[in-house]
């Protein structure tokens, strides 16, 4: 991956409202967002100037202009949503906590 990573946002709650931010506070560009309806993904999208709006999980990580995705999701979904994003090849960033258990841990990594 050179150059900028091109970053897609899962999830559109006040969490991804705080990383984009802080993000777009240091140069960095959202390629994309996903949401569980268009709707929401629309609106997220407009408020930040992101250019794509996704209106499933599934649609923003088989996204090819995206190269990594941050997980917003509450805890009990990361290791769901980061496997998800695995499966697409893309690089991702889960925050604390990473899963909810060991065993999701493990299923993750492997």
């Amino acid at each position: 991956m050179a150059g900028k990573v091109r970053w897609g946002i899962l999830a559109t709650g006040w969490i991804a409202e705080l990383f984009v931010k802080d993000l777009q506070q240091h140069g960095h560009t959202m390629t994309a967002v996903g949401s569980r309806s268009q709707h929401a993904a629309n609106e997220f999208a407009v408020k930040f100037g992101i250019a794509r709006a996704h209106p499933s999980y599934e649609a923003l990580c088989a996204d090819p202009e995206v190269d990594a995705i941050y997980v917003a999701t509450p805890h009990p979904m990361h290791a769901e949503n980061a496997k998800l994003a695995l499966s697409h090849g893309k690089h991702v960033l889960v925050e604390k906590a990473f899963t909810v258990n060991a065993s999701e841990a493990q299923e993750v990594v492997d």
